[in-house]
């Protein structure tokens, strides 16, 4: 029955418990800094691991930063004239918390590079409620402008700017998303890079009414509404709700911007699982970019849950072959 709770699945009543984070006075949270362990950058090509990387500061006063995979036989190999496809990705967290060095991100970007022989840029960008939205749109920009002028070896020398695809993973889907509808607007002035599409694995979106799949999996304890309802809270500008842009990306009919994306030619995958509580709304979502005739695949699993292929790396990544 919809909303049923279990003794495994019991009534989540505290959200800020649930994900460890304190509300201050303020407006700031204070995190639990052992919630999500960090992994360190491995840039020497010396070192046997099969996939290096190495972090880049983009703006020291905003404190943002990306760091930058690459498979280590492209380094090690100067016989190789091929370069690498380019995934710009963004980090899941519901806007709150992690960062490009949570090693749940770390090891989901270096299984990426290894089995679809790609480079990635892993994308730290400002968390709310200290930086609301859309301090993180603006960051994922910035960082686009970055890759085109930068001189920074590692890209300039292995990547093929020619074919790039803007990728986040929850939150960073909803991310990615955003930054490609501005990208659209645009995308002539970030010559060399030249956007090919996007991957919005399992999207962080929603919206004031609640569905179905939001209603039967309420106490789903990978992310349960109240939990997703406070990230929201938290992530959002103050004064508006959950049917804000932002969040739901089908208010209104949907952005406009979506024009752009089509005439471009882009690209669009959307994934998610039945596990999910906000399946039927990213379902609604690829339904809506069918009607604006943009080239939109949808795969939706059976079983797992919220961005189950991050937690259980097993699950192959070969989905997301573009």
């Amino acid at each position: 029955m919809s909303g049923q709770t279990s003794p495994s699945n019991p009534t989540i009543t505290d959200p800020y418990q649930h994900i460890q984070i304190i509300p201050n006075p303020d407006g700031t949270i204070t995190r639990d800094p052992n919630r999500y362990p960090n992994s360190s950058p491995s840039p020497d090509p010396k070192d046997p691991t099969p996939v290096l990387s190495k972090d880049i500061i983009i703006n020291q006063s905003e404190k943002t930063w990306v760091r930058i995979f690459l498979p280590r036989q492209t380094i090690v190999d100067s016989s190789s004239t091929t370069k690498l496809p380019l995934i710009v990705y963004f980090h899941g967290g519901g806007f709150i918390n992690c960062s490009a060095s949570s090693t749940v991100f770390h090891d989901f970007c270096s299984s990426m590079v290894l089995d679809l022989h790609v480079a990635v840029v892993s994308v730290d960008y400002r968390l709310a409620p200290e930086h609301r939205l859309p301090a993180a749109y603006d960051d994922a920009m910035e960082v686009l402008q970055w890759i085109k002028t930068t001189q920074e070896d590692w890209l300039r020398e292995y990547v093929d700017y020619t074919r790039c695809f803007l990728m986040g993973s929850s939150a960073g889907a909803n991310a990615a998303y955003h930054a490609g509808l501005c990208v659209s607007q645009e995308a002539g002035n970030l010559v060399p890079l030249k956007i090919k599409g996007l991957i919005l694995h399992h999207p962080f979106i929603g919206g004031v009414q609640r569905t179905g799949s939001e209603v039967k999996l309420v106490n789903e304890p990978h992310l349960p509404l109240c939990v997703n309802d406070l990230m929201w809270n938290l992530a959002l500008p103050l004064g508006v709700d959950r049917d804000h842009e932002y969040c739901n990306p089908v208010v209104d009919g949907g952005s406009k911007l979506w024009k752009n994306v089509r005439l471009l030619g882009w690209k669009v995958m959307v994934t998610g699982c039945d596990g999910d509580p906000m399946m039927d709304r990213q379902m609604e979502f690829v339904d809506m970019l069918v009607t604006k005739d943009v080239r939109v695949v949808g795969h939706f699993s059976t079983g797992g849950y919220h961005v189950v292929e991050l937690k259980e790396l097993t699950c192959s990544v070969e989905r997301f072959h573009a």
